[in-house]
């Protein structure tokens, strides 16, 4: 029930709250609505932030992946579950409370969760006074049977310029397969070393086609993924990042795997390496990351256009000086996990044409012609979405 004198429509009192975690152990919806606070107020990485708040939790662990999955879900469907809440709020409302509506309308619309289990337990994860409120408005949401979705930015719960850039460039069905894809929980893949890898990472490193003794350049190769992939081959890795923390990450990775792999510190946009260095070079390169948006489940509210345009600038100077530590006869592989133009053909395009362009799509049918390169979407085989593009050097 509302307190007297309010409604559903108009309640708007600030509140200064957050739980208090250090007490007994909260409910799941306390401990998602913790974790949704930081990462929305405050800017924090969904995954580090849930892992801090779980470890502090006390819960086991069905209630962690419960509270896993409204965090990383509610996080992705932020617009979508506003667009539900809004039709029954007509004044803006205090932070925490909009976080709890969120939560509450997430539960009721993208799990399934019994309404009356959905909107009582996130009511009672409210601050006192905002509980009514909170009551009346998941209510409602409760009783939608179906929604009228006023854009397939607000349905599918992405900014529209991310929604307009992918249907340019790969096309509006396939964008929208992608982006819908990228709103599921991702599956889990771990290779036999114990390292879990998205497959689509994986056949990157097929189109590398590492050789045994091979001297292989990963010019960005944090976390060490495809590094550690490629040493298993038994060819001579190096590895390399531009900062100290993510190479010290290779480091660890390599030898968890118990893969032997040099890591040094080095800027890819100027390698410490002589010309005609290393018999094949992998540029996997920094960029928006829109084919991974559903294991980052903020990045999709982080990235902008003009994040893009600098990524692609830095893809194109990287690719530039990859190019001359290539042997004549040895092979240029660039990668990056997105689907946009600017960042796959048109950084490609800086290759010189001592470079030969490879056929990626004759080495597996798994990738879609991209260019002279291949594509895969992440609704293609269920992974990442990742471009590939590869050269041998001809002189």
């Amino acid at each position: 029930m509302l307190p007297v004198g309010e409604t559903a429509l108009d309640w708007d009192q600030k509140l200064d709250w957050v739980p208090d975690m250090a007490g007994d152990e909260l409910n799941s919806r306390a401990v998602a609505f913790d974790a949704l606070t930081r990462i929305e107020q405050q800017g924090a990485y969904s995954n580090l932030v849930l892992d801090g708040v779980l470890q502090r939790s006390g819960l086991d662990q069905r209630d962690r992946a419960f509270v896993t999955q409204m965090v990383y879900g509610t996080t992705r469907m932020r617009r979508a579950c506003d667009f539900l809440v809004d039709r029954y709020v007509l004044r803006k409302v205090d932070a925490n409370v909009r976080t709890l509506l969120r939560l509450g309308a997430y539960q009721l619309h993208y799990m399934s969760t019994a309404p009356h289990a959905a909107v009582d337990a996130t009511v009672e994860a409210a601050p006192r006074k905002a509980r009514g409120f909170v009551n009346a408005v998941l209510r409602k949401v409760a009783g939608d049977d179906e929604v009228d979705w006023p854009s397939p930015g607000v349905e599918l719960s992405y900014p529209d310029w991310i929604i307009e850039r992918l249907e340019n460039d790969i096309g509006r069905v396939d964008a929208h397969l992608a982006l819908e894809m990228m709103n599921r929980e991702p599956s889990v893949h771990e290779r036999s070393d114990g390292y879990v890898q998205d497959p689509a990472s994986g056949w990157v490193c097929d189109v590398v086609d590492p050789q045994p003794h091979d001297r292989i350049l990963d010019c960005c190769a944090a976390p060490g993924g495809k590094a550690t992939l490629l040493a298993a081959s038994g060819a001579d890795v190096v590895a390399s990042d531009r900062r100290t923390n993510r190479a010290r990450l290779v480091t660890k990775n390599a030898e968890r795997t118990g893969r032997d792999v040099a890591v040094i510190v080095a800027d890819a946009g100027v390698l410490p390496f002589a010309d005609t260095s290393f018999d094949r070079v992998l540029v996997d390169a920094p960029c928006s990351g829109l084919g991974v948006l559903r294991r980052r489940a903020d990045a999709r509210w982080r990235i902008d256009q003009k994040g893009v345009a600098r990524l692609a600038a830095l893809q194109k100077r990287v690719l530039v000086d990859a190019c001359r530590t290539v042997k004549v006869g040895g092979r240029l592989v660039y990668s990056v996990c997105t689907m946009t133009q600017v960042e796959t053909t048109e950084s490609a395009s800086v290759v010189p044409d001592a470079f030969a362009p490879l056929p990626v799509t004759e080495m597996s049918d798994r990738w879609r012609e991209h260019g002279h390169g291949g594509l895969i979407a992440p609704q293609d085989h269920d992974s990442d979405g990742m471009a590939v593009f590869a050269w041998m050097r001809t002189s």
